[in-house]
């Protein structure tokens, strides 16, 4: 069993460790904790006031600053309080587009000292059902795109539910502002041991699995990030903290915990969020030429249109300094056509989190990231990893102990249980290797597909096409894609006589699940599918013997 604790390396890496972890420095650990970083989120959100009159929130619909930004959050936390009276652990959905209000809706569940439940905007109404179920919410926050998805279960629970961007549904009312800026946020006390948030994420059984994290494993992720920075810096021969702050163009959506660790390093630097409000190459472009965007963070499909358009019409990204990709492993060719275009003006960046690390606890940048591009990079001062089985390359599974770490799966101890060793390391079902401090993840031992950023747990839609009448059996597996890094394709054996044809089976998927995991390629077999002695499908052998078109 291979153990290192921290990102302690060779060389340069070791030095900039030493500077900005030894005692009495900023990312000084003990007992696993970072010493000097704030304890709750709502610790942290309040020293964001002090940005003032700095922009934040930078949208189609204008411009939010700090000061606007926190008023408002501190007049919705004072709704949940006093109007709707939510106490401390109620748990409060938010499911909305990347709008400066979902940021607002997120913050003011942590200054109420309720649980915010960011649930994928993108889900159906059956999927949103099952969380909503599984959940319990006291109030929903919803864009006037998602509210006819949760209406009906808002409607037989009685649970109000205030709507952003859209008409109100009936037991809905629209968002009206409280930006009064002397009350202050409402008065309850919010520990470093409470539930901080719920993130949905998929196991092996197909059900979502709500990942519960303390405030205290929060801080640890907000802190992550900023070490990752000011190591950066160092390792430019710059000094951390000095220069313009941040504008950052990011991409991510705001449920996914990719978005947390972008957002956390602009808030803490009092940057700028650039918002989209979806994916386009054109738009982002001209985003970044507007507002002299130096940071992008996004999924590698999103980095690689942007570098595609960037070449296409010569555009030189003058104002751009870092390109941040995150969600899924980025192809090594990412970091060499950045280099072959932009040379070492812009840094490359990525690294590897979960949704049970809440966000990124591996990282790996600049000059590193260039030699060594298949790497996840070196874990964060309060971060331990450990390859567990090693086999002689020194493959095994890669465990983790961290700050940032989630409690569990909430009301789920069996899931819980099973996701941690004896010792308590957590399991993430990732086969990777570790040489001289870095990480490097080779495979996944969990059946899951990655496409563009977004996880799709095959056994889920395996379930849904077996709903069909007209198969009988299927298998679902990962084939790659340029861009996307991967795509979900199935394998299906139909019944005798059966006529459905490929389409029909993807609108059938399409009715139940969101859009990302529908397959892109159905292949109709009439023979059975190959199994070994236990029943389990050989994937590895349909991946071989069948052709993807």
């Amino acid at each position: 069993m291979a153990t290192h604790t921290g990102s302690s390396g060779g060389g340069v890496a070791r030095d900039v460790d030493v500077r900005l972890t030894a005692d009495g420095a900023p990312f000084a650990v003990e007992g696993g904790v970072y010493v000097d970083g704030p304890r709750t989120l709502r610790e942290f959100v309040e020293v964001t006031w002090a940005y003032g009159d700095r922009p934040f929130l930078v949208s189609e619909g204008g411009t939010l600053t700090y000061r606007e930004f926190f008023d408002a959050v501190c007049g919705l936390a004072r709704s949940f309080v006093d109007e709707h009276g939510l106490r401390p652990g109620d748990r409060v959905v938010v499911a909305m587009r990347n709008h400066p209000e979902w940021q607002i809706a997120f913050w003011a569940a942590q200054l109420a000292g309720l649980v915010a439940v960011p649930l994928n905007a993108w889900w159906t109404e059956e999927e949103f059902t099952y969380a909503l179920d599984d959940c319990a919410p006291g109030i929903l926050l919803v864009d006037g795109e998602r509210v006819g998805r949760v209406a009906r279960w808002a409607r037989k629970h009685g649970v109000p539910g205030i709507v952003f961007h859209g008409e109100a549904a009936e037991g809905f009312q629209p968002y009206v502002p409280d930006t009064d800026p002397h009350l202050g946020p409402p008065l309850v006390d919010v520990l470093p041991e409470h539930d901080a948030t719920i993130v949905y994420t998929s196991g092996t059984t197909g059900r979502p699995k709500g990942a519960v994290a303390t405030h205290l494993a929060q801080a640890g992720a907000a802190m992550n990030p900023r070490y990752f920075a000011a190591a950066s810096a160092l390792s430019r021969g710059a000094i951390p903290g000095q220069g313009a702050a941040p504008v950052s163009l990011t991409t991510f959506p705001f449920f996914h915990v990719a978005a947390f660790t972008s957002l956390f390093s602009v808030m803490a630097a009092g940057g700028s969020l650039v918002l989209m409000r979806k994916w386009d190459p054109a738009r982002a472009l001209e985003l970044i030429r507007e507002h002299r965007v130096t940071h992008y963070a996004g999924v590698p499909t999103t980095a690689l249109h942007l570098l595609d358009l960037a070449e296409r019409t010569d555009d030189p990204l003058e104002s751009l300094t870092m390109l941040n990709t995150g969600g899924a492993a980025a192809p090594p060719e990412l970091v060499a056509r950045l280099t072959a275009r932009y040379g070492d003006r812009v840094e490359p960046r990525n690294g590897y989190g979960l949704t049970e690390t809440c966000g990124g606890v591996l990282a790996n940048f600049g000059a590193e990231y260039r030699a060594h591009p298949r790497s996840a990079g070196r874990p964060a001062p309060a971060v331990e990893v450990r390859i567990d089985r090693p086999d002689a390359d020194g493959v095994g599974e890669l465990q983790l102990r961290a700050q940032s770490l989630f409690r569990g799966y909430w009301r789920d101890e069996e899931a819980t249980r099973n996701a941690f060793t004896e010792d308590g390391w957590f399991r993430t079902g990732d086969l990777a290797h570790l040489r001289e401090g870095r990480v490097t993840v080779v495979d996944r031992l969990k059946d899951m597909v990655i496409r563009g950023g977004e996880n799709v747990y095959c056994v889920e839609v395996e379930a849904v096409l077996h709903d069909h009448p007209d198969v009988v059996d299927a298998a679902v597996l990962g084939v790659p894609h340029p861009a996307l890094g991967e795509e979900v394709a199935a394998v299906v054996r139909l019944r005798a006589g059966a006529s459905v044809t490929a389409d029909e089976l993807r609108a059938h998927v399409g009715a139940s699940l969101a859009a990302f995991k529908v397959p892109a390629h159905i292949v109709v077999r009439d023979t059975e599918l190959p199994r070994n002695p236990a029943g389990k499908i050989l994937k590895r052998e349909l991946r071989a013997t069948t052709t993807f078109a």
